[in-house]
């Protein structure tokens, strides 16, 4: 089975401007923002969407969000607000299949974005 681009950039086979790491996670610039700020946040363990989870992988989503505040306030944009987003199927817009948190900010967000 082919790798997807996510797994390749985690691998460092794939080019990403990684903002953040560590054993669980690896957040990186999305390539087609939606906002100024919008990284993508992804679990190094491959899940296929949210939809996908298991009990035993359902605590990696909490740690997802725990990195966006830290990534939030690291880019300056916790003070003013942002939007975290994940998409579950290709009705959501869910392109890569591997889970991923969006976060957006950095200006005044309208309707549904990401």
């Amino acid at each position: 089975m082919e790798k997807d681009i996510f797994c390749r950039i985690i691998e460092g086979k794939a080019p990403g401007r990684i903002v953040y790491q560590d054993d669980e996670v690896v957040a990186f610039w999305d390539i087609h923002p939606k906002a100024p700020v919008h990284i993508l946040i992804i679990p190094r363990k491959h899940i296929t969407s949210v939809c996908e989870l298991s009990e035993q992988d359902a605590p990696i989503l909490g740690k997802m969000a725990l990195v966006a505040d830290k990534i939030a306030k690291q880019e300056g944009i916790s003070e003013t607000g942002f939007r975290l987003v994940l998409n579950c199927g290709p009705d959501s817009g869910m392109i890569v299949p591997h889970l991923h948190m969006h976060l957006l900010g950095g200006r005044r967000l309208g309707g549904l974005v990401a």
